[in-house]
């Protein structure tokens, strides 16, 4: 008998590697223990464990690799070629200072030192003129002293380059003939906007050859019939082969498909306004989604600018192996510093020593050491007492405050993520659901939505692995961009030739990459301003320019609280997004046996915080897989499962729905 073909999705995360499998409309999940390293060697270990390698169709893939090398500055050696007189572009940006009132505030220091940003002689104006014609001289010297420093990849960012892309090509083609990796801003972001440019095709080169390397080697690991796609940052798969080429577009990828696969679970049970909660071992990635998942074209990476599509997520260094520490004042605080994977927090016993958020569970009786991982993992309960209780002295309390003090501060971090999100944006925490997933996420939740007000949590039915899950359902998503800076009552021309070209350019990649006719669709969308605003909204456009003009005037009011329809609106920049529709697994509501009482396998002490100090309770302890849909329980609760652990607090009510999602609600008083 033959073995089906497997598609999977793999997340590699700070702590953990995540995998889901689906064969033969059966999903199966798996965790290990990352790889910093090598993250290929967890994933290729994970899949001989499950026994999968030589059956795989396809594997999507979202990485670290390229976050981590911006975040700790380990990409390689880069150089910048850029229009005579601009070399300095990078450096000055937009003059912003990082904090307005901070006396020792230092900037981020460029990716690319002023000794390797190289200039030519050559010029265009705005509309792509040509005002001096590239000098081969001044370019052949530029190349020559960037080899001779020993750089790895080359960014090349000529002024108006979006507009006559000709010097920029001319350029790109010198450089590649020396073998060096190339990163040119007419191939990775025609876009107008000289830092924001810049600063996306630097980063872009300076993770570029880690990328290629890494990708090189995990393709060459797999059997040959496997296809392998990676996860970018706007919520798409691209072949492998485009990431390797552009891999600023994966630099959010993990992050990204936790959200596609939070929508995707809350979609089938008819929620559509999400507040989306990812909290893994090193980060809590939250985003709002409002009927549609929110998209950004104004993103930072370790503080410095990309101007790349992605979804609009924020991010807060607050995990399960954040370190609990105390300031110069003495004041404890949690995080960003992470244990990480190796060696973790002190309860994983692989020589940790610093108290961390997990160890601080472990010690409130939230986490279960012979029940983390479905029992393959012990946590070690003393090392988490000895961790913690060099906080506790410092502190002068007990062991369970030091404990509760660090879920706090955790839980308070993780809040104000929330609110920069939806408070900050206008929109009302308590409209909306708290889709909670990742290793963590389900032990935070409750608190979080009692904070904010949130009247409901959803827990996906595998929260742990989610964000793997979200890879596997994702769509192949191409993104294009041309600016046209035109008004809108002279814009219909313009914009209608460039929606053809870009068009056709999309169909073009998708076809290359096999997807068939019929699941491609396109969309389209415009950058608008109010005449003399530095900043765009994007408004889907669908034929009528007007009725864009209209949708972007409702918008306005929408965000900033005024619009002025008599106002000349300007067309910035045209967008389009090609779409390959992915096959998605089809969750089958299941029959609801109605006020089903489930029943505990075991009772154990768990602490808690009230309003009248240190509470211990005697909680239900209940098996996920043995709660059907319509079974309800009142909390104090916790559900085990084998990829995370769900805590519903005192007060709260659990029921599970009929796609066996945990719905958990607030008990109402009064």
């Amino acid at each position: 008998m033959t073995t089906s073909l497997i598609l999977a999705g793999v997340d590699t995360g700070g702590t953990f590697t995540d995998i889901v499998l689906l064969q033969d409309g059966q999903l199966k999940v798996y965790k290990v223990l990352s790889t910093p390293a090598d993250p290929s060697k967890a994933i290729l270990d994970g899949l001989m464990q499950l026994d999968a390698l030589q059956h795989m169709q396809v594997l999507v893939h979202g990485s670290t690799v390229a976050t981590n090398a911006v975040l700790e500055r380990k990409g390689v050696p880069t150089g910048l070629i850029t229009t005579s007189g601009f070399r300095d572009v990078l450096e000055i940006g937009r003059q912003t200072r990082p904090k307005l009132y901070d006396l020792r505030v230092c900037k981020v220091l460029p990716l690319v030192p002023r000794s390797l940003r190289m200039e030519v002689v050559e010029r265009l104006n705005e509309r792509g003129e040509i005002l001096v014609e590239l000098d081969e001289h001044s370019l052949k010297a530029a190349l020559a002293s960037l080899q001779a420093a020993g750089v790895e990849a080359i960014a090349i960012s000529l002024l108006f380059s979006f507009v006559n892309p000709v010097h920029e090509q001319r350029v790109a083609e010198a450089v590649r003939a020396t073998g060096l990796y190339v990163s040119a801003s007419c191939e990775v972001l025609p876009e107008f906007r000289e830092y924001e440019r810049t600063s996306t095709v630097v980063l872009n080169a300076y993770v570029g050859p880690l990328i290629d390397r890494y990708l090189a080697r995990l393709g060459q690991a797999l059997p040959q019939k496997t296809v392998l796609r990676i996860m970018q940052s706007n919520g798409g798969s691209i072949s492998s082969t485009m990431a390797r080429r552009e891999a600023a577009r994966t630099l959010l990828s993990g992050p990204a498909a936790g959200v596609v696969g939070a929508t995707f679970v809350a979609k089938a049970t008819g929620d559509r306004q999400l507040i989306t909660l990812d909290i893994g071992g090193t980060s809590t990635d939250v985003a709002l989604v409002d009927g549609t998942i929110t998209e950004t074209t104004d993103g930072m990476i370790g503080g410095y600018p990309t101007k790349l599509p992605m979804i609009d997520i924020h991010t807060v260094g607050a995990g399960g192996g954040s370190i609990a520490w105390f300031d110069l004042g003495g004041a404890l605080r949690v995080g960003p510093a992470s244990a990480g994977a190796d060696p973790g927090p002190a309860s994983y016993g692989r020589g940790g020593t610093d108290a961390t958020v997990t160890d601080a569970h472990v010690v409130l009786g939230r986490l279960i050491p012979t029940a983390f991982l479905g029992g393959a993992m012990l946590l070690d309960m003393e090392r988490a007492l000895q961790a913690v209780s060099t906080i506790a002295q410092r502190l002068k309390t007990s062991l369970a405050e030091a404990a509760l003090g660090i879920i706090h501060i955790v839980n308070a971090n993780m809040e104000a993520a929330i609110r920069v999100i939806s408070v900050e944006r206008g929109c009302d925490p308590r409209n909306f659901t708290l889709v909670a997933f990742g290793g963590a996420g389900p032990l935070h939740a409750c608190e979080l939505a009692a904070a904010l007000r949130i009247p409901r949590v959803l827990i996906p039915t595998s929260p742990g692995v989610l964000s793997a899950l979200g890879m596997l359902i994702a769509d192949t998503l191409k993104d294009y961009v041309r600016t046209v800076m035109t008004l809108s009552e002279d814009a219909r021309e313009v914009i209608t030739s460039t929606f053809a070209a870009l068009e056709e350019q999309g169909r073009r990649d998708l076809l290359q990459e096999e997807i068939p006719v019929e699941r491609i669709a396109i969309e389209r969308y415009l950058d608008l301003r109010y005449v003399g605003q530095s900043y765009e909204l994007t408004i889907p456009f669908a034929e009528e320019l007007a009725q864009a003009v209209n949708d972007f005037h409702a918008e306005h009011e929408r965000r900033f609280g005024y619009s002025d329809p008599d106002e000349r609106v300007q067309v910035v920049n045209v967008r389009l997004k090609a779409r390959g529709i992915a096959d998605r697994p089809i969750f089958e509501q299941q029959e609801i046996v109605q006020h089903t009482t489930a029943k505990p396998t075991t009772r154990r002490g768990v602490i808690f915080a009230t309003s009248a100090g240190v509470v211990a309770h005697q909680v239900a302890v209940y098996e996920r897989s043995a709660l059907q849909p319509g079974s309800v329980l009142t909390g104090p609760a916790l559900i085990i499962q084998y990829d995370t652990t769900t805590l519903v607090p005192p007060q709260w009510h659990m029921r599970v729905d009929a796609f066996s999602n945990l719905i958990i609600e607030p008990i109402a008083t009064g």
